[in-house]
């Protein structure tokens, strides 16, 4: 499938015509292109994106949930704004099919990263934007995000934040996240990190940050504490 054929498909699957298509190119750029100084890949629309999406999430929720308070609003909005989420998302629109990247990109599974996914998947959504204004965003929120937002009837609690409860509520020291490995190129890492809670066995998190690798590593022990 040639460029102009993949834009067309991506565009269908957002449900939004671009009036700009070189701006969806754009944002499918990723930097290993960007190398040579001519290319323009997608950081800037990344930016972009990442604060449109947490407005337009945020209106969404103050919608949907009228009676739920400042903090509860928080939880729910960065449950549907992190990098895990984001991949995900982005996973089901296919968008690392559409990515351009270097062959050696390409090679190191670029295409299935979660920090290129979550860069894709923000530059898109600050490409639509530019592109058609707030209003084309929402129709995309409403497509992909609305679904996951709906499962949000209870605030749900960062695991970090959780497992910390669990070991106050039994004066117990605070669990100790330990980096075992940081490997990987500077736009590929991958972290491996350990929690230590007093009388537990330690679980491990993976992920291409250490925060995600702390989530997981603290949701993989609160499952060994239930």
């Amino acid at each position: 499938m040639n460029n102009r054929d993949a834009l067309i498909q991506l565009q269908e699957t957002l449900g939004y015509q671009f009036n700009i298509p070189s701006m969806l190119a754009t944002a499918m750029t990723h930097r290993s292109l960007g190398r040579d100084g001519f290319t323009v890949h997608n950081q800037r629309l990344e930016f972009l994106g990442d604060a449109v999406l947490g407005l337009t999430i945020a209106q969404l929720l103050y919608e949907l949930y009228p009676d739920a308070q400042e903090g509860d609003l928080s939880k729910r909005l960065v449950s549907l704004v992190n990098g895990e989420q984001l991949a995900n998302i982005a996973r089901s629109m296919q968008l690392g099919t559409y990515l351009l990247m270097s062959p050696g990109e390409e090679e190191q599974g670029g295409r299935d990263n979660d920090s290129n996914l979550e860069d894709a998947c923000e530059a898109m959504l600050g490409a639509l934007f530019l592109d058609g204004g707030i209003d084309a965003v929402r129709g995309v929120i409403e497509r992909f995000w609305k679904p996951h937002a709906l499962t949000l009837k209870d605030a749900p609690k960062d695991p970090k934040t959780a497992l910390q409860e669990w070991t106050q509520a039994r004066s117990l020291a605070l669990p100790d996240y330990v980096v075992l490995s940081a490997e990987g190129p500077a736009h590929a890492p991958d972290f491996i990190i350990e929690v230590r809670i007093e009388g537990q066995t330690p679980t491990l998190g993976r992920a291409g940050n250490k925060r995600l690798a702390e989530r997981q590593a603290a949701q993989l022990m609160l499952e060994q504490l239930a």
